[in-house]
């Protein structure tokens, strides 16, 4: 069989497919030279810097979005009632 590269890049994504360890891991995550996105340490793709102050922006709106929607849970849009019956008039 022909051995198949364990990382590099496909249409301009980045792959790698190679056993992860804890090094990488967090020298992956921590780039402080680099921008907001950096490779993936295992899988396809980029993953947030968290060195970079934008990737903690992009962090606190998520956060801040999914609380909001986990908060409205049980409110209906609008604040009316749902088992109302609706009139329709059709011409």
């Amino acid at each position: 069989m022909v051995d198949k590269p364990q990382s590099g890049e496909l249409f301009g994504v980045p792959y790698n497919f190679e056993r992860p360890s804890l090094k990488r891991l967090v020298s992956s995550y921590w780039q402080p030279g680099d921008g907001m996105l950096v490779e993936k340490p295992f899988g396809i793709g980029y993953t947030l810097n968290l060195a970079n102050w934008r990737a903690w922006i992009v962090l606190g709106v998520a956060g801040a979005m999914l609380y909001q929607e986990r908060r409205g849970e049980g409110e209906e849009f609008g604040g009316e009632e749902a088992d109302e019956p609706v009139e329709v008039v059709v011409d």
